[in-house]
């Protein structure tokens, strides 16, 4: 069960750096009636953890169904 716990902080850890860059992302973004083109300061690492994310999530709901 701790392997299950290490794992779900992990995941909370990448999770809320994410919306840490998301957030920081969207400072400089301001309203307007006019296209805006945003250009990712953090693209790469955002993309490298919604990665991270989504496969420690799928490992977790293996691991939830394995437990059935």
């Amino acid at each position: 069960m701790s392997n299950r716990m290490e794992i779900l902080a992990e995941y909370r850890q990448a999770n809320s750096q994410l919306a840490t860059l998301k957030r920081q992302e969207s400072v400089n973004v301001q309203a307007s009636h006019e296209t805006v083109t945003i250009e990712p300061r953090y693209g790469n690492e955002m993309t490298y953890l919604t990665n991270k994310c989504a496969q420690l999530d799928m490992i977790l709901e293996a691991m939830d169904a394995s437990e059935d």
